[in-house]
């Protein structure tokens, strides 16, 4: 027994953090929030943003202050959940650091603000973010919340998430597109999410496009999961 703080011998002080995978959609793509790290250990790579759990701080408060700090924008607005907890002895130099994942999803997010232990931060498309030689583990952690952000869109209301209301299905369609990285055929996903229980919510009103019929326009509705799912 170590008598000094009362841990059994062998067992290591740890430490917490959370990183953020902020995914929206802009210029067409699918995009990550990347920090370029300011300060050592891996001083200039890209990496996802986040920090330490404060003393006396939650979770998901932590998760919530690195989030408006890294994009300004409150947590109450857009999708925000726990993605997994990563702790590989070896993934932190620093020493042994736990890190909790949030994924973030939503629409139209703002250009970044670099953070206090960032030189810059800047939105990148997820195919190239997804090549590159992030810092730590967050390649693997990018990875993983990409994939659960593209299985959510088959049995979660997610998606919506991604579109400004109010919306059209086109919009709603063109989020699965780009999110999936697949085409889908618009009267096949017309009648899936229109029919899909509480998934939409008609506002009543109709978009005026230049050319073609009106588009009516919906809300996102009160349920959580899709009936029926939509597979890829």
């Amino acid at each position: 027994m170590n008598m000094s703080d009362g841990r059994p011998a062998g067992v290591s002080p740890v430490s917490v953090t959370v990183d953020l995978v902020i995914l929206t959609v802009r210029a067409g793509r699918l995009q990550a929030l990347l920090i370029q790290r300011g300060k050592i250990p891996f001083k200039g790579d890209l990496a996802l943003p986040g920090g330490y759990v404060r003393d006396g701080e939650g979770l998901d408060a932590a998760a919530a202050r690195e989030l408006f700090e890294e994009t300004t924008i409150d947590a109450a607005h857009l999708h925000l959940e726990q993605l997994r907890t990563y702790g590989d002895p070896d993934r932190d130099p620093r020493g042994r650091v736990f890190t909790v994942a949030y994924l973030a999803l939503g629409p139209n997010l703002p250009l970044p603000v670099a953070g206090t232990d960032a030189a810059e931060a800047r939105w990148c498309p997820v195919d190239e973010a997804l090549e590159s030689d992030l810092a730590f583990d967050h390649g693997r952690i990018l990875a993983d919340g990409v994939e659960r952000a593209r299985a959510k869109l088959e049995y979660t209301t997610v998606a919506a998430a991604f579109c400004p209301e109010p919306f059209t299905v086109a919009d709603l369609r063109h989020i699965y597109e780009v999110v999936w990285g697949a085409k889908l055929d618009p009267s096949n996903f017309h009648r899936k999410v229109t029919r899909a229980q509480d998934f939409l919510v008609p506002t009543g009103d109709h978009r005026l496009p230049d050319l073609g019929r009106p588009a009516a326009l919906y809300r996102r509705g009160p349920a959580t999961t899709l009936t029926p799912a939509i597979l890829r």
